[in-house]
C-alpha cells in the first residue's frame, strides 16, 4: 500500500475509489467500508484510496479521546484490507478553513479524480462539519463519480462504532470489544527502557512507548504479549504510576517466566482480562504484596 503524506505530496489521479474518515480502531464498521471500497476499485479498475487524518478533527478542536489504534497499526491493518493508497492530510488550521465546497471540487475531484465515493452515515466534512452525504450527492450527479454511503453495522443489536468500543474497552469488556473491534484488543509498540524501580521489588518489567495522554484502558490487566512471533503470558498495568509519583501514562508489563533482553523489539499486548484498578499504596513493599496477588489473579485466568 502506498502511503502519500500530505496533499503536497499527492500527484493527481487518473480515478479511485475512495473513502474518508479517522479510521480509528478500523474496526468491524470500517472493515465493511473497506471490504465495499476495494470490491467497487476492483470493478471500476482503479485504485482504493482511503483519505485519514494525522490529528482528528476531535483533537485539533480540543476534544481530544483516547485512541484505539496508533498510525503504524491503523496503517497495517487498512493494508491487509487491500486498500491501495493511504493519504494522509495533517488536519491543521489551514485544512479546518476549507469548506466542504471546496474539499470536494478540490481534492475529490480535480486531484483525487475520484469515480467512486463511500462514505459513513455520520461521516461530516469541512469547515463547521456543514459537508455531508447530501451535498456528496449532489456534486456526485454533476461530477462523473458515484456516491454511496453505508448505514448502521450492528453485532447482535449493537452499533459498531470507536465510542461503543471505548466504553467497553472502559467497563472492562474485552469479549465485547472483541466482537466490535473484529478482534482482541491490543496496543503496540517498541520495548524501550524505564526506570527500572520493578525489579527492585522482584517483577522486572517490559515498558512499551504508548505516545499517548489518554489510554482507553486504565488499570492492571491479565494480558498476552507477543514479542518476535512468540507469545507470552503477563500482567500488565496502564496508568501514572501513583506510588512513584508518575505524572505520564505508561504501560508496563511483567511477563512469567521470562529472562531476556528485548529492548528495541517490537511488542503487542493483547489485553484479556481487568484485574483491578489502579492505585496508590503507602509503600513499595505494599505495592509489592499487591503485585504478586496480581499475578495470582491473572494466572487464575489463564489456568496456568
Amino acid at each position: 500500500m502506498h502511503l502519500i503524506r500530505g496533499l503536497h505530496n499527492l500527484k493527481k489521479l487518473s480515478g479511485c475509489a475512495l473513502t474518508i474518515g479517522n479510521f480509528d480502531g478500523v474496526h468491524s464498521g470500517h472493515q465493511e467500508i473497506i471490504r465495499r471500497l476495494t470490491g467497487k476499485a476492483k470493478e471500476l479498475g482503479v485504485p482504493s484510496v482511503v483519505i485519514s487524518f494525522s490529528v482528528t478533527p476531535q483533537t485539533f478542536f480540543g476534544r481530544p479521546k483516547a485512541r484505539l489504534s496508533n498510525f503504524r497499526d491503523k496503517h497495517i491493518l487498512l493494508e491487509s484490507l487491500g486498500v491501495d493508497k493511504h493519504l494522509l492530510i495533517r488536519f491543521n488550521k489551514a485544512f479546518s478553513e476549507t469548506s466542504a465546497n471546496s474539499f470536494i471540487e478540490k481534492i475529490i475531484v480535480e486531484q483525487l479524480n475520484a469515480r467512486y465515493c463511500l462514505i459513513g452515515d455520520d461521516f461530516r466534512f469541512g469547515k463547521g462539519r456543514l459537508g455531508d452525504f447530501s451535498l456528496l450527492e449532489e456534486y456526485a450527479k454533476l461530477s462523473d463519480f458515484s456516491a454511496n454511503k453505508l448505514g448502521d453495522i450492528r453485532i447482535k443489536g449493537q452499533r459498531v462504532s470507536s465510542s461503543a468500543i471505548r466504553s467497553c474497552l472502559a467497563l472492562g469488556e474485552f469479549d465485547n470489544a472483541e466482537q466490535l473491534l473484529g478482534r482482541p484488543y491490543s496496543i503496540s509498540g517498541l520495548i524501550a527502557h524505564g526506570a527500572k524501580q520493578g525489579r527492585t521489588i522482584g517483577f522486572p518489567t517490559i515498558n512499551i512507548g504508548i505516545r499517548r495522554n489518554l489510554s482507553p484502558v486504565l488499570g492492571v490487566f491479565a494480558v498476552l504479549v507477543e514479542i518476535n512471533n512468540v507469545t507470552y503470558y503477563g500482567v500488565c498495568n496502564v496508568g501514572k504510576r501513583p506510588t512513584v509519583g508518575g505524572e505520564k501514562t505508561l504501560l508496563e508489563v511483567f511477563l512469567f517466566d521470562f529472562d531476556q533482553e528485548v529492548y528495541g523489539e517490537h511488542a503487542t499486548v493483547i489485553f484479556k482480562c481487568r484485574v483491578r484498578e489502579e492505585k496508590k499504596f503507602a509503600s513499595f513493599d505494599e505495592l509489592k504484596t499487591q503485585i504478586a496477588e496480581d499475578v495470582k489473579s491473572a494466572k487464575r485466568f489463564f489456568n496456568i
